[in-house]
C-alpha cells in the first residue's frame, strides 16, 4: 500500500483508539511479572519482544494469536534474563491479566470529550477480537465506542498498513476521514503512512520515532490530545 502522507485529515468521521497501554493502565501486568522473573527488568524485556516477535510473524506471513506470541515472550525473557522459565499455568495467569485492567484516569474524560464531538469512536487492537471486549467491558469503557476491531481479520499486526487499510475499509470511509490514537510510536507512524491523522498519547515510557513523520496531535494524557482535536474541529 502506498504511503499518503501528503493527506493529513483535521476533521475525522471515525476516530481508532489503541486499546493496550493507551487506554488500559498496564501497572498490575508489569507487576506481575517483575514478581514472577524476580526481575525489575523483565517486564520490559518480554513486552519489547511481545511487539517484536509479532512483527516477525507478520513479515514472515505467520500468524499466531497475540496471547499465544505473549506466552512464547515469556519463555524467551527468560532466556534473554538468565531467569527460570514460567511453568505453564503461571504464563496463562499472566497473559490472562491482559483482560483484567483498568482504564487510565484520563481514558473516561477524554473518551466523553471526543463523543460530544459527534465522531465515531473505535476500539483497534492487535489483541483477538474476543479478548478486546472482555477488556472492553473490565475497565467498563465499552460503552463509549461503536464497534471493536482487531487485526484478526488481515492476520497481520499492526503498524503494518494492510491493518489500518483493512480498518478503514470495514467502516466505510476513507484514509483521509480517519485517526488514530495511540501510545506507540509504531503504531503513530503506521497510521500516518497509511493515510490517516494521529494523536500521541505519550504515556509514561513511551516516545515517537524520531525518523517518522510528526504526529498531528500530542499530549500527556487523552484528554489533552481531545482538547486539541476539540480546537481544530472549531477552527
Amino acid at each position: 500500500m502506498e504511503s499518503l502522507l501528503a493527506v493529513r485529515p483535521l476533521h475525522p468521521k471515525v476516530i481508532l483508539v489503541d486499546v493496550n497501554e493507551t487506554l488500559l493502565d498496564m501497572s498490575k501486568l508489569k507487576r506481575a511479572v517483575t514478581k514472577a522473573f524476580g526481575n525489575k527488568f523483565a517486564f520490559k524485556q518480554w513486552f519489547g519482544l511481545l511487539l517484536q516477535y509479532s512483527l516477525v510473524d507478520t513479515v514472515t506471513g505467520s500468524y499466531h494469536p497475540f496471547g499465544s506470541i505473549a506466552e512464547a515472550a515469556l519463555d524467551m525473557a527468560a532466556e534473554k534474563l538468565e531467569e527460570k522459565c514460567l511453568k505453564p499455568d503461571k504464563k496463562r495467569e499472566i497473559v490472562q491479566l491482559l483482560t483484567e485492567l483498568p482504564p487510565h484516569k484520563d481514558v473516561v474524560p477524554g473518551l466523553e470529550m471526543l463523543l460530544d464531538l459527534g465522531i465515531r469512536l473505535v476500539a483497534f487492537t492487535n489483541s483477538p477480537r474476543a479478548v478486546l471486549d472482555e477488556q472492553l467491558r473490565y475497565a467498563r469503557i465499552m460503552q463509549y465506542f461503536e464497534q471493536g476491531l482487531s487485526i484478526e481479520a488481515s492476520q497481520r499486526y499492526k503498524p503494518h498498513l494492510d491493518t489500518y487499510a483493512a480498518a478503514i475499509q470495514t467502516l466505510g470511509v476513507q484514509p483521509q476521514e480517519a485517526m488514530l490514537i495511540a501510545a506507540h510510536g509504531w503504531d503513530v507512524a503506521g497510521a500516518m503512512h497509511a493515510g490517516l491523522a494521529a494523536g500521541f498519547v505519550a504515556r509514561p515510557g513511551q516516545e515517537l520515532y524520531p525518523l517518522a513523520p510528526p504526529p498531528t496531535y500530542q499530549g500527556k494524557t487523552l484528554v489533552e490530545v481531545a482538547r486539541q482535536i476539540i480546537k481544530q474541529q472549531a477552527s
